[in-house]
């Protein structure tokens, strides 16, 4: 099965005998200052158990790329952090415990995304691969 986004397949549905389990973080001052409700983390969560995956956590943290870099070493999937701004530090922290970049994933994501608004070519989001997984 596949997941869907409109007419758009965005994820493949996992196989049932073989469940992976996933984490999601959201990188956002005013969110984890409580400023501001993060929309972008739970979308994500939604997506991944539609196709199967068993969420064990979620986190939300401010934009520092330290705290970032500590969590990624354990965990798949992150939102936002992506910006311009200069605590916008999300890719830094990936290539930084990565130890192959996977390019192409962040590409069909912004690909995707620029159907939806132009400010998709903003993002500077990467994707890579940590140890065999």
């Amino acid at each position: 099965g596949h997941i869907k986004v409109g007419d758009e397949v965005v994820m493949e549905q996992v196989k049932s005998d073989r469940p992976f389990s996933a984490a999601v973080i959201t990188l956002s001052d005013k969110g984890s200052a409580g400023e501001r409700e993060d929309k972008s983390g739970p979308m994500i969560v939604e997506m991944l158990k539609d196709a199967g995956y068993d969420i064990k956590e979620t986190i939300l943290l401010p934009d520092e790329q330290k705290k970032l870099e500590k969590e990624l070493i354990r965990l798949i999937f992150t939102t936002g952090g992506t910006g311009f701004s200069e605590r916008d530090r999300t890719p830094e922290a990936t290539v930084n415990v990565c130890d192959r970049m996977a390019n192409g994933i962040a590409e069909a994501i912004r690909n995707y995304s620029m159907t939806i608004t132009k400010r998709a070519m903003f993002s500077r989001a990467v994707s890579g691969i940590r140890k065999k997984r």
